[in-house]
This record gives C-alpha cells, sequence and structure tokens, in this order.
C-alpha cells in the first residue's frame, strides 16, 4: 500500500473518480456524490493503519537485529585492537631489549682487542715471575 506503484494508481483513481460524479451526479441523480467515495476511502484507512503498524515492527526488528550485529562486530573490532596494541606494546619492549648496531660494533672491538692481548701475551717469551 505504500509503493509509488499503489498511490499512482489511487490517484489515478480518485480523480477520475471525483470527475465522473461532479460531471454526472445530475444524469446520475446522487444527490450526494462523494460519499461512497468518502466510504472506499475510510475502509483503506482501516485497511492500512494495521499493516503500517506491522511494517513498522518489522522494521524495528530489523534494525534491533542490525543493531545487535554491529555491537558483536565492534566488540570483535575491539578486542582485535586490544591484542594488536598488546602485540605492538610486546615487540617495543623486545626492540628496546635488543642489541644495537653500535653496541655490538663496540662489544666485538672489546673482543677483538682481548683475544689480541692474548695472542700477544702467548707469543711474548715468558717473563719471570708470571706463569
Amino acid at each position: 500500500m505504500g509503493t509509488a506503484r499503489f498511490l499512482l494508481w489511487m490517484t489515478i483513481f480518485i480523480i477520475v473518480w471525483i470527475v465522473i460524479n461532479h460531471y454526472n451526479s445530475d444524469i446520475l441523480g446522487d444527490p450526494f456524490p462523494f460519499i461512497f467515495l468518502t466510504l472506499l476511502l475510510s475502509l483503506q484507512a482501516s485497511y492500512s493503519a494495521p499493516l503500517i503498524l506491522l511494517a513498522q515492527n518489522r522494521s524495528e526488528a530489523r534494525e534491533r537485529v542490525s543493531m545487535e550485529h554491529d555491537r558483536e562486530v565492534a566488540a570483535q573490532s575491539r578486542a582485535d585492537m586490544d591484542f594488536l596494541a598488546r602485540e605492538i606494546a610486546s615487540l617495543r619492549i623486545r626492540i628496546n631489549d635488543m642489541p644495537t648496531r653500535d653496541f655490538l660494533r663496540s662489544e666485538l672491538r672489546d673482543l677483538l682487542e682481548e683475544l689480541n692481548r692474548d695472542d700477544d701475551d702467548k707469543g711474548a717469551p715468558e717473563q719471570p715471575g708470571r706463569p
């Protein structure tokens, strides 16, 4: 009843009814040419009101289901974001605990110097008093 097609045909029907009854009221002998039209429109209104309420209830039910689904999706998105935030935080902590390139170079340099000292100590003649 709420479609554009129905409204178009209903408008055409009412216009035709008014035109016919307006120009032919004397011929038809009806002193009240629009009473039957009023009765028809009242009958239509009595049927359309419950249909409108039913459609509104169905619409509310669809909206409620849609809102519940949106709420579930939002909760899942929130859980995913929390998980990713925790993962990023743990990666940052791990990266801060990782040695940097400069630190590794200095450690390798120290080890190389220590190895060179050990080689120098082994290759040098024993000095008295040293084991």
